[in-house]
C-alpha cells in the first residue's frame, strides 16, 4: 500500500540586503562622481571663457593659466559695444531666431497633426518621403536654394533665411512622435462635437503637446542663432549680420584683442544659457516621451 509522504517546506534563503544596498550605494556614488568629472570637463571651456572675458589681453594666453583674473577688466563688456556694431547683431539674429522658431512650431506642429491624426491616401509614404529630406545634406541643395532666392530678390535680406528655414522636416517627425502619445478618442469625440480638424489641432492637441513644443523651440532657436554658413551666403550687408557673422569680421579685426574676444563670444552664448536652463526641464520631458505611442 502506497503511502503518502509530505516534504518538509523549505524555508527561502534570507537575502544578503545589507550587501546589496551597500553595493547599490557604491555604485551611485562611482556614477554621480563620473557624471561630475563629466560636466566639469564639459563646462571648463565655458569658464575659461567667461574668465578670460574679464581679463587683460596678456592674461589671456598667460602660462600658467590664471584663472583668477587680477585686476578685473570689467570694461570689457562696455567697450564691445563701442568697438563693434553688438547691437545690430543681436537684433538681426533675434529677429531670425524668433521668427524662424515660431513659423517651425506653427508649420511643423500642424503637419505632425495631419501625419498623425487624419487618414488619407499615401500618408505614410508621404511621410517617409517628406522626413527623408533629413539624410539629404543641405550642401546638395544649396546652389539651386541660392539660384531660387536669387530670382525671388530674397538675397541680401532676412527674409532669405527665413523662407528657407520656416519648414523643418525634423519639427514634424518630433511633434508627430509625440501626437501619437495623445489619445485618438480625445479627437473622435471633439469631430462628434462638431469641431473641424483645425479647432482640434488648436483647442486639444496643440495644448497638450508642451513638452514636445518646448523642445522643438529650443533646438530650433539654438540652432537658428549658431547658423554661419547661411548667413554668410545671403547676408552680404553689414547691417543685416547676425552675432556669428559679426564675431568672424570683429575678430578679424581685433584679431590681438582677445579679451574683447572673449567678451563677445560670452555674449552670443549668453542667451542660448539662459533659454536652455529656463526649458532644460521641459526639454527632456519632450525628448523622453516623443518615442511613446498611446
Amino acid at each position: 500500500m502506497a503511502t503518502l509522504t509530505l516534504e518538509r517546506p523549505t524555508t527561502p534563503r534570507p537575502l544578503n540586503r545589507p550587501r546589496r544596498r551597500g553595493r547599490t550605494l557604491a555604485g551611485r556614488i562611482a556614477l554621480y562622481v563620473t557624471l561630475a568629472i563629466a560636466a566639469a570637463a564639459i563646462m571648463l571651456p565655458f569658464v575659461w571663457m567667461v574668465i578670460s572675458s574679464l581679463k587683460t589681453n596678456n592674461q589671456v594666453f598667460s602660462i600658467p593659466i590664471q584663472w583668477i583674473p587680477d585686476p578685473v577688466v570689467w570694461e570689457n563688456y562696455l567697450d564691445i559695444w563701442t568697438k563693434s556694431d553688438m547691437a545690430t547683431w543681436l537684433r538681426n539674429t533675434l529677429i531670425l531666431s524668433v521668427t524662424v522658431t515660431c513659423l517651425q512650431v506653427l508649420t511643423g506642429s500642424f503637419a505632425a497633426y495631419g501625419f498623425a491624426k487624419t487618414r488619407f491616401p499615401g500618408r505614410d509614404v508621404l511621410f517617409l518621403a517628406y522626413i527623408g529630406t533629413i539624410a539629404v545634406p543641405w550642401q546638395a541643395y544649396m546652389i539651386p536654394q541660392f539660384i531660387l532666392m536669387s530670382r525671388l530678390g530674397l538675397n541680401n535680406t532676412l527674409w532669405a533665411i527665413i523662407a528657407l528655414q520656416a519648414f523643418s522636416a525634423f519639427g514634424v517627425f518630433l511633434m508627430k512622435q509625440y501626437y501619437e502619445s495623445i489619445p485618438d478618442e480625445l479627437c473622435e469625440a471633439a469631430r462628434i462635437d462638431g469641431l473641424t480638424e483645425y479647432g482640434i489641432w488648436r483647442r486639444i492637441v496643440f495644448p497638450l503637446s508642451g513638452p514636445a513644443i518646448a523642445t522643438l523651440v529650443l533646438l530650433t532657436f539654438v540652432n537658428t542663432w549658431n547658423d554661419y554658413l547661411g548667413p554668410l551666403i545671403y547676408l552680404r550687408s553689414p547691417e543685416i549680420w547676425t552675432i556669428q557673422i559679426g564675431l568672424k569680421s570683429f575678430v578679424s579685426q581685433y584679431n590681438a584683442e582677445y579679451a574683447l574676444i572673449m567678451t563677445g563670444s560670452v555674449i552670443s552664448v549668453l542667451p542660448i544659457a539662459l533659454i536652455f536652463l529656463l526649458g532644460q526641464r521641459y526639454f527632456v520631458q519632450g525628448i523622453a516621451t516623443a518615442g511613446l505611442k498611446g
